[in-house]
C-alpha cells in the first residue's frame, strides 16, 4: 500500500499513526534518506523491521524521538551532553548515549550493548508523527542490509521489489534532496567520537 504525502498530508499522517499503532512497518521519507520505521515499544514490529531490511540482529537500531525530554526517558544525559544535543537537534546527527537502566524498550534494539542511539529529525512529517504518537520510533535506512541507502523513491522500492517481506505501508514523497545518512557521534566518552561520517561534518 502506498500513499503520496504531497497529495494529502493530513490524511497520510493519520494513516501512518494508525498503521504504527497496529505494529506495522512503514517506509517513509526523512531529512536524510528514505527510512524504515516502526513502534519502538513493539518487539514484534521491531523484529519485522529487522527481517524486512535483512539486518543482522547483532547490529543495533537507532530511534527517532520528538525532543530532549523524551531522550531523557531513555538515556542518561548530563548538562554537557544536553548542551551538545541542543546544538545538533533537530537535525541529521544520531547521538549514542548510555541507556537508562529503567528503559523498557525491547533489548533487540540494542544488540546486547548498554547504549542507545537517538535522533530528533528535522522533517515536518516525522516530527508531526512523533508528536501524535508521543513515543519513540525504531528507525533505519530503507535498504536491504549491505546495499546503499537512497533519496530516490524508485531506487528504494526496487530493492524491496522481489523480497518476500515488504514494508506494510509506503509513504511516497518523491525524490528527496540529495543527502547522506545521518552522522553518528558517541557522547559516552570524554571526547566526542564520530562513529559514522554522514550528512553533517562534525
Amino acid at each position: 500500500m502506498s500513499y503520496n504525502i504531497n497529495n494529502n498530508f493530513d490524511k497520510t499522517l493519520a494513516k501512518a499513526v494508525n498503521v504504527i499503532k497496529q505494529g506495522k512497518v512503514l517506509l517513509c521519507p526523512s531529512d536524510t534518506v528514505y527510512g524504515l520505521i516502526c513502534d519502538a515499544h513493539n518487539e514484534k514490529a521491531v523484529c519485522a523491521l529487522f527481517e524486512i531490511k535483512k539486518r543482522p540482529f547483532e547490529k543495533a537500531i537507532a530511534l527517532f524521538i520528538k525532543d530532549i525530554k523524551m531522550a531523557k526517558k531513555h538515556a542518561y544525559i548530563d548538562k554537557k551532553q544536553e548542551a551538545i544535543l541542543k546544538k545538533v537537534w533537530p537535525g541529521k546527527i544520531t547521538v549514542i548515549l548510555k541507556r537508562q537502566k529503567s528503559c523498557r524498550l525491547p533489548r533487540i534494539l540494542f544488540a546486547n550493548t548498554k547504549v542507545i542511539g537517538l535522533r530528533v529529525p528535522n522533517h515536518k512529517f516525522l516530527n508531526d508523527l512523533l508528536k501524535k504518537l508521543d513515543a519513540p520510533l525504531a528507525e533505519t535506512s530503507a535498504n536491504i542490509s549491505g546495499k546503499p541507502a537512497s533519496t530516490k523513491i524508485r531506487e528504494v522500492l526496487k530493492q524491496f521489489g522481489k523480497e518476500k517481506r515488504q514494508p506494510d505501508l509506503v509513504l511516497d514523497a518523491g525524490d528527496l534532496e540529495p543527502s547522506l545518512p545521518s552522522t553518528v557521534i558517541d557522547l559516552t566518552t570524554k571526547k566526542i567520537k564520530v562513529l559514522r561520517k554522514g550528512a553533517i561534518v562534525f
